[in-house]
């Protein structure tokens, strides 16, 4: 029995025109891949040479998503099928996935919209609502960021083109702004020299733009000041360390207090006062 079943398919399907069928439908995905591939190379490489690497990306994958749904029309074609049929199959199919993946379809649509909005590119430091990492990827359907403790998190592109979005390495170079208080009994003019004085001194901190110092305004405790200085993108975490501890050290060299909330509490009114010392947060 085993035998004849064998004997039937051999005859049925092993035969010089099934088996010429199947070389067609083989050379039709193999040509089909290279034609794909050329395309995708001429294209990103002329057409796309001054473009951004997000829109590189799906330039590729929507090429490749093309010559795929093309390349498998060709096989089923080959094989004998009417594609009037496929295709009407298909778009009573496309049009009941459309209704269930409205939202996936809004995601690609967005997706465009950020790809040709360039905010951002690949490599980036983008902050979205709360969220902040480095631009992994740029899909149809979402974009990847890694964080700075190393863990991905995908936002879909509906959700990133409504929301605002803060480039923070877009940019060559930065400005790092750090809020001081000091002491109404300092002089105002010698704490303005240190400042720009360590600025000058540290290597990491450019000449170019210069260094910005304001006074704020009077405080409850002392005197509020900003004072910035610009840096390259890369040396963020380098310049906010040097600085940090630079302007402590000079602080404490030059004797300028950096005022901190003081409380006095009084048990009764014939008890001596005591002071508990409250730092601000």
């Amino acid at each position: 029995m085993m035998n004849f079943i064998r004997t039937q398919l051999l005859d049925k399907y092993f035969t010089p025109e099934f088996l010429l069928q199947l070389l067609h439908v083989f050379l039709i995905v193999i040509i089909g891949l290279l034609i794909v591939r050329l395309i995708d190379i001429i294209i990103r490489r002329s057409l796309m040479r001054g473009a951004s690497e997000q829109s590189r990306v799906m330039v590729h994958k929507t090429i490749v998503y093309l010559g795929w749904a093309i390349i498998f029309l060709a096989v089923l074609s080959e094989l004998g099928l009417k594609l009037s049929a496929v295709l009407g199959a298909a778009g009573v199919l496309g049009i009941a996935v459309g209704i269930a993946s409205q939202k996936s379809l809004g995601n690609i649509i967005s997706g465009f919209f950020l790809v040709s909005d360039k905010t951002f590119d690949l490599g980036d430091v983008i902050k979205v609502g709360t969220t902040i990492g480095v631009v992994h990827s740029l899909d149809l359907l979402s974009v990847k960021l890694r964080t700075f403790d190393n863990t991905l998190i995908r936002i879909p592109n509906d959700q990133i083109i409504t929301t605002e979005i803060i480039n923070i390495t877009r940019f060559p170079i930065r400005r790092l702004d750090f809020y001081l208080q000091v002491a109404y009994k300092e002089e105002l003019s010698t704490v303005r020299e240190a400042l720009l004085k360590l600025a000058r001194e540290n290597p990491l901190c450019l000449d170019e733009p210069e260094p910005f110092f304001l006074y704020k305004e009077f405080g409850s405790s002392g005197v509020e000041i900003l004072f910035a200085v610009w840096f390259e993108k890369s040396n963020y975490v380098e310049v906010k360390n040097s600085v940090f501890e630079s302007i402590k050290g000079k602080f404490d060299e030059m004797g300028i207090e950096i005022p901190y909330q003081h409380i006095t509490l009084h048990s009764d009114s014939a008890s001596k006062p005591f002071e508990v010392l409250v730092k601000d947060s």
